[in-house]
């Protein structure tokens, strides 16, 4: 089970509650964005492999020379800082999927990390599910040495891309699939059945303004809610969500938030 977070606390809550790994993000209502060196190394700190998001803007997934030059000093700075793995992607203007600029980004965090003497893992994410075929995505991944791909089965939720991602896992043996994308613990069993390799969640809730008064929102007027907030992680969704999965793949319920072995 993994847990998007954005930030030390979103670990620890996350690692305290049955977490196998974290995937640590900036902007999770953007979709997600690069975090910073310094946010890589507290988290990886929490001792619960972090994974870090590599993506240099919102929006799309087609990427000019200089954003991928970009993202490739970002994978090997949060590489550096001490992330166990990097989560990457992007695709052509046509919707297949960019091997070269994949290549460049897995090439550059395998490169760090051996300067470092230790090995990383490279997940492909959710631009899969943007592409004009996402089961032929998949099946490339092998010959790419990706180590697991984060799908909703191109669909506008995991549950919903059932199908696409059984067909996903026998397309491409040996990539970790991982069910990612408006997963609710309710949907966790008939993943499990589908053959899912892991889940992924966000587990996010609101947190309370930490001030009072009036709030004078920021940037474009009208582009984001009138409250003074922001997302963290909710360590009740995530323990309720390892209960789902330990109860799903049929092993006993962890004690005290202990968490186990991701589901293969």
């Amino acid at each position: 089970m993994e847990i998007a977070v954005t930030s030390p606390a979103g670990a620890r809550a996350a690692r305290d509650h049955g977490a196998d790994r974290v995937e640590l993000c900036t902007g999770l209502e953007l979709g997600g964005l690069t975090p910073s060196a310094a946010s890589v190394e507290a988290v990886a700190a929490t001792g619960l492999p972090a994974h870090a998001l590599v993506r240099c803007r919102p929006g799309d997934f087609v990427y000019d020379a200089e954003e991928i030059a970009l993202m490739a000093a970002e994978v090997r700075s949060v590489v550096a800082s001490g992330a166990a793995g990097v989560v990457v992607g992007a695709l052509t203007a046509e919707g297949a999927l960019d091997t070269g600029a994949v290549t460049r980004l897995a090439d550059a965090a395998r490169d760090a990390a051996r300067d470092r003497g230790r090995p990383v893992e490279i997940t492909l994410h959710r631009a899969i599910d943007q592409s004009a075929d996402p089961v032929a995505v998949a099946a490339s991944l092998p010959a790419l040495g990706i180590t697991r791909v984060l799908s909703s089965g191109g669909a506008a939720t995991a549950a919903a891309g059932l199908a696409t991602l059984a067909a996903m896992t026998a397309a491409a043996p040996g990539v970790q699939v991982m069910a990612g994308g408006g997963v609710r613990t309710a949907d966790i069993p008939a993943l499990v059945a589908a053959g899912v390799a892991a889940v992924h969640l966000s587990a996010k809730t609101r947190a309370e303004p930490r001030r009072g008064g009036t709030w004078t929102p920021l940037g474009v007027a009208g582009a984001c809610a009138a409250d003074d907030t922001h997302f963290v992680t909710d360590p009740e969704v995530v323990a309720e969500a390892r209960r789902a999965l330990d109860a799903a793949a049929g092993r006993p319920a962890a004690s005290g938030g202990t968490s186990r072995p991701a589901l293969r």
